[in-house]
């Protein structure tokens, strides 16, 4: 079809309270496909883009966020930068333990001397011959940049902490006031290119590094970011006198954020932050061989009814899929749901905000505990916190929404990881509990007041959203001065608003980062960690035993030390857990070669084929 028509404006955004016949829909949907590709030149992929074999739509319920491997840290943006930039070595299949050299020559052992004994040494000898999208080739001192950028960037609430913590023994380059307090001289050390190789050396013996840099080891090229001269994108210099001007930037000023320059087998052709969309096309002179599909796009569809009319016509390849419509999609003619897929993945999560952000806060009403509202602090007192655990009915949630499919969560750490503890204490519905806890809270003016708050979930999040339902109907039903308002938010306000302490309450989850325990419980118990920093909650005893475990090598010592850790965080209840859940995808039948390592979600595409 020509390009005669610019329909960018139509995108599948469903008119509130309207009903589209599904070949309406699919039309609006190919139409805002036309608009997307004229727009970025590409005009063969439009209309009916699913419908070609060399071509492959996803439809997702989450949002990209950023392509800078830095400061993205959400699940579809993740998932998506495996397909744009390669890492050093990578996951071997659906293997969490096994892996396999990537941009690294090799995969560092202490057998092959590329680990030191001690365990703090890593070196990775660097693959000839690769290049980076430009056709610039790869090397040791992109590796080494990338490295030392990803650590330093340091945004609130962003990724660099996952490199910080092994690499310089830090959860962060600043103070308590925000001030800028790394050594950098230590950081170049600690990240140096020797000859062809990269040489990584730990602060400590850090467990799951090898995991870790599967995961986090993206390569960008140096001289196309930083310069020097007009190549430059003007991104850090990798000095430490430009390193204030880019560290913790409030808002994605990069160009990486929005441009791609990677060694992955997708170039980024096109993301339009409005559509909700990127489109990533085939890097022909991708080292392993060009993939087998020339693009894909990847569309923000939160309405699941509208995914499903999207599958079901064969206007998309794969959608994501809720547990709770699993039953809608089976049976539909060539339609392919697999289910039971691995997941480490601790998801509906509670979490309790202990110093909210008062200023201009709708969602704490009175600001007061005069059963209008709640105070900025209400949530440290821990009764409060186990009368809403003690609340959940998590048998009848397991059992109703995810039908018997997921495992109970007792802890954050799923059952998959050694640290998982079976014998750990957990909560359980108890009414009764609940109501006693309730009555103890605040000296009884909790109980003889009463409350109202806003409890939150991120529009999509179905099975949170469901999760906040039940949470709201058992709570409300144990006195009637008890109110909890429920709110859906698009994802990046919701995030922005968690991290900004603007949410009193809300229902999130954690995907792993890297497999091992320690990224559970350092997201959801230490003071550093992505929840208690944003939420305000610390307890230096936590922590203390959080950074024993990760330096620990013996797997039994970690085993007694995670049990001690989970025991701990339960008594505290910064967050309430609910179910461990298996992932699930539905795909057209004429899509090949998909599998899904837990870590990268099903999101990695070059595998995948049509026929």
């Amino acid at each position: 079809m020509a390009c005669m028509l610019n329909v960018n404006v139509i995108y599948l955004q469903p008119v509130p309270g309207s009903i589209y016949l599904g070949t309406m829909r699919r039309t609006i949907w190919t139409l805002g496909f036309l608009g997307a590709a004229c727009a970025s030149g590409a005009c063969a992929f439009g209309a009916g883009a699913a419908a070609r074999n060399d071509t492959l739509v996803s439809a997702e319920m989450g949002e990209i966020t950023s392509f800078d491997p830095a400061y993205a840290y959400d699940a579809l943006s993740m998932s998506l930068l495996l397909n744009v930039y390669d890492t050093l070595i990578g996951f071997k299949g659906e293997s969490l333990s096994e892996f396999e050299p990537l941009l690294a020559a090799k995969v560092p052992s202490v057998k092959n001397g590329l680990i030191s004994r001690d365990g703090l040494t890593y070196r990775f000898p660097m693959r000839k011959g690769v290049k980076f999208h430009d056709g610039s080739p790869v090397t040791a001192e992109d590796a080494r940049y990338s490295t030392l950028r990803f650590m330093l960037m340091d945004r609130s609430g962003g990724p660099s902490a996952l490199l910080l913590e092994p690499i310089l023994g830090v959860s962060s380059t600043r103070d308590l006031s925000g001030t800028l307090k790394v050594d950098f001289g230590r950081a170049e050390k600690a990240v140096r290119v020797e000859g062809n190789d990269l040489v990584i050396k730990l602060a400590r013996p850090f467990a799951p590094f090898m995991s870790l840099m599967a995961r986090c080891s993206y390569v960008v090229p140096k001289a196309w970011a930083a310069g020097p001269g007009a190549a430059s994108r003007g991104d850090w210099d990798g000095t430490a006198a430009g390193l204030p001007g880019f560290n913790n930037p409030s808002r994605p000023t990069s160009y990486l954020h929005e441009n791609v320059n990677g060694a992955g087998p997708f170039k980024l052709e096109r993301w339009d932050r409005t559509g909700k969309y990127a489109v990533l096309a085939r890097h022909d002179g991708y080292w392993k061989g060009p993939a087998a599909l020339a693009r894909i796009m990847v569309k923000t569809v939160p309405e699941f009814s509208t995914r499903r009319l999207l599958l079901e016509g064969g206007d998309a390849d794969i959608i994501e899929t809720s547990r709770a419509y699993v039953a809608s999609l089976t049976g539909l003619k060539g339609v392919r749901v697999v289910d039971g897929l691995k997941r480490l993945s601790t998801d509906p999560s509670f979490f309790f905000t202990f110093r909210i952000n008062a200023a201009g806060n709708p969602d704490i009403g009175s600001g007061k505990l005069d059963g209008e509202g709640i105070p900025p602090d209400f949530f440290t007192d821990k009764d409060v916190r186990k009368g809403f655990a003690r609340a959940f009915d998590y048998d009848l949630f397991l059992r109703d929404t995810f039908k018997g499919t997921a495992a109970r969560a007792k802890g954050p750490v799923p059952p998959e990881l050694p640290g998982y503890d079976p014998g750990q204490p957990f909560f359980v519905h108890d009414a009764k509990k609940a109501e006693d806890h309730f009555r103890k809270a605040w000296g009884g003016q909790v109980w003889e007041k009463g409350f109202r708050f806003t409890l939150s979930y991120n529009v999509g999040g179905d099975l949170r959203e469901a999760a906040c339902q039940l949470m709201k109907r058992n709570v409300e039903s144990l006195n009637p001065k008890f109110r909890v308002d429920l709110r859906g938010i698009d994802w990046p306000s919701f995030l922005d608003k968690a991290q900004r302490r603007m949410l009193p309450m809300f229902s999130r989850g954690w995907e792993a980062d890297f497999a091992d325990a320690h990224n559970f419980v350092y997201a959801y118990y230490h003071s550093a960690g992505r929840y208690p920093s944003a939420l305000g909650f610390s307890n230096p005893e936590l922590d203390e035993l959080i950074e024993a475990a990760v330096r620990e090598v013996s797997p039994a010592k970690r085993a007694a030390l995670y049990r001690r850790i989970l025991a701990k965080g339960y008594d505290e209840v910064p967050a309430i857990v609910t179910v461990h859940p298996r992932g699930v995808r539905s795909m057209r039948d004429w899509v090949r070669g998909f599998y899904a390592n837990a870590v990268h979600m099903g999101n990695y595409y070059y595998p995948m084929s049509k026929r």
